[in-house]
Order: structure tokens, then C-alpha cells, then sequence
């Protein structure tokens, strides 16, 4: 593992869930249209910092000229590179947010969602981000929001240690970036399929505890979301 690699507690441990988890969430592709507000990637240079196990870089690669993703967790990053392998614009690469393997100036844009690097500290990263953009590019931060929805009320529940909501636009606002808030959701095909996120996501008596009360039906949540973008 890289070094400064910070470890992602959902999906380097529980990936099978976590990719439920990405099927799941706004299915109405409202995060994807605010991203697309911003800058339109067709025929871009797109780095997607922190892709996982890939599940986003084909949806860049249906129009963008080139895809990058960067990944530090060697078992994430071979299903990317499996996922994609038939995609001669994609490539991934082993990186870290404030080490990426890419000249300076390469890239008009950079997607970063759910990276857990970002947010207070995160500036060595952002340092990184700046040398890759070319001038026009942008940055975009897909995050949650923990004061609103019905998710970001367990998720204030669940971890009251980190740094909440006016924290993190505070932060994000005095680096430069802009808000533009996103209210989406979950919907998930099984119960089944919804406990299991939730049991990755939320600590485990915080995850006991929202399950209990929730109705046996309940197939969808509403999920409040950010995406802050920075344009270069």
C-alpha cells in the first residue's frame, strides 16, 4: 500500500456490499447532472481520484476522450482494471490524492466521491489536484450531508466525532470551492441488499439501532448530498 494511504472502512473490506451500495444511489442520476452543470467531460481528460473497484469510469469512458483512475488498495484496483479492460481509453494506476502518477497540467477534469482523504486536512491532496488540472479545469467533490435527509441523520448519529456539516462548508468554501446541494437516494431491490449497506456504512449499534426501527418494506432512503467543485 502506498504511503499516506488512509484506509476507506466500507468498501476495502466489505467491496461485494459496497457495490450494491453504488447500483443503489440515485438511481435518478441527480449527482451526475449537477457534476454535468459544471463541466460536461465529453471529450475530456477525466481522473477519477479514489476509484475503488472502477464502478464509475465507464460512464466517463461512454463519452470522455481519456479516463484515469487512481487507486492505492491493490485488490480495488484490479477489479478496476479488470472492469474496464476491454475500454482502450481507460487506464488505472496505483496513487495516493496528494501522490497521482500524472504529468502536471493533464487532466480538465477530476472526480472525487466519497473519498474519505477529502474534507479538513485533505490540503496536501488539493495541492495535487491544483498541478493536474489544466487551466479551465475543474474539480468536483461528491460528499454527503449530515444535517438533512433521512441518511444524514444516521450518519450524525453514528459518527458525532467527525466534522460536521458547517465545518466542512467552511472549510471547502475558504479553499475556493462552490456547493451545490444534491437530495437523492437510495433504492435497493431487497431488504436484504438494504441492510447490508447500512451495515457498512454506520457503525454496527448505530446500524442495529436504524434497522430496528425501520418498517420491513422500506426499500428507499433519502440522501441528502453535496458536490463541491473548484474551477481552475
Amino acid at each position: 500500500m502506498p504511503d499516506g494511504t488512509r484506509p476507506s472502512p466500507n468498501i476495502w473490506h466489505h467491496t461485494e456490499a459496497y457495490e450494491v451500495e453504488n447500483r443503489a444511489f440515485d438511481p435518478d442520476g441527480l449527482v451526475e447532472d449537477a457534476i454535468g452543470s459544471v463541466r460536461d467531460w465529453a471529450g475530456l481528460d477525466v481522473l477519477d481520484l479514489g476509484c475503488g473497484s472502477g464502478f464509475h469510469l465507464r460512464r466517463f469512458a461512454a463519452s470522455a476522450r481519456t479516463v484515469t483512475g487512481v487507486e492505492p488498495h491493490p485488490d480495488l484496483r484490479a477489479i478496476a482494471t479488470r472492469r474496464t479492460r476491454r475500454l482502450p481509453s481507460v487506464t488505472v494506476l496505483e496513487g495516493t490524492a496528494q501522490e497521482v502518477p500524472l504529468p502536471e497540467a493533464s487532466v480538465d477534469l477530476v472526480h472525487s466521491r466519497w473519498a474519505y482523504f477529502f474534507g479538513p486536512g485533505c490540503e496536501p491532496g488539493l495541492a495535487e489536484v491544483a498541478r493536474l488540472l489544466r487551466p479551465g479545469g475543474v474539480h468536483v467533490v461528491v460528499d454527503n450531508d449530515s444535517s438533512r435527509s433521512t441518511f444524514g441523520g444516521w450518519f450524525a448519529r453514528g459518527f458525532p466525532d467527525l466534522p460536521g456539516p458547517e465545518a466542512k462548508r467552511e472549510f471547502w468554501a475558504s479553499a475556493g470551492y462552490r456547493r451545490i446541494p444534491v437530495l437523492t437516494r437510495w433504492s435497493f431491490d431487497t431488504r436484504e441488499d438494504l441492510e447490508s449497506v447500512v451495515s457498512i456504512e454506520l457503525p454496527t449499534p448505530t446500524a442495529r439501532e436504524v434497522l430496528a426501527d425501520l418498517p420491513g418494506t422500506t426499500l428507499e432512503i433519502d440522501y441528502a448530498g453535496d458536490v463541491w467543485w473548484r474551477r481552475t
